[in-house]
């Protein structure tokens, strides 16, 4: 099994519950158990700013999927929450990101690993701290990339990370 670690948000309609909602169709499966999730946090949009605040967290899920698997089965999860993909940092229901499988290095087509975004992202680097401040990207711990970043206007709306376990059903399977 693998530990790998994903990046969740969203900002249209209820992103909370469908965050939530998401985590536990994940934690369902045979092949993914959610071992941590960080609290949830508002977080200004970043890149396309004329848009209503995100809410993100960060999840590390024990997973016998491959890199590619896992990335399958996030979009899918998204598709299932009607994702739409009509502007590049737009409004979103569902976000969910592959930030991490196993510390390992992996590049194809359609992914690269580690994310090659998240030390550019505060909206990523403050939930991962939660779960991972050790976890190494590039040639520094989570951690010690956070300071770097400014993390003007990220608010914890949680004090810990059990708000996906509690929330109402949502209809989607």
């Amino acid at each position: 099994m693998a530990l790998a670690r994903l990046g969740l948000g969203g900002n249209v309609g209820d992103p909370k519950e469908a965050m939530a909602a998401a985590l536990r169709l994940i934690d369902d499966r045979e092949d993914c158990h959610v071992v941590a999730v960080s609290r949830l946090y508002r977080t200004p949009p970043w890149g396309k700013t004329d848009q209503p605040d995100f809410f993100n967290a960060c999840a590390t899920v024990e997973t016998s999927l491959d890199p590619r698997a896992l990335l399958a089965l996030c979009l899918e999860t998204e598709r299932a929450f009607k994702r739409e993909r009509r502007e590049r940092w737009g409004p979103r229901t569902l976000d969910l990101d592959v930030l991490d499988h196993d510390g390992v290095d992996y590049h194809d087509e359609a992914l690269t690993l580690p994310h090659p975004r998240i030390t550019e992202r505060a909206f990523v680097l403050v939930p991962l701290a939660d779960i991972a401040p050790d976890l190494a990207v590039s040639d520094r711990r989570v951690a010690e990339w956070l300071p770097l970043l400014p993390g003007d206007g990220i608010e914890p709306v949680t004090s810990d990370g059990n708000w996906w376990r509690n929330a109402p059903p949502t209809g989607v399977r």
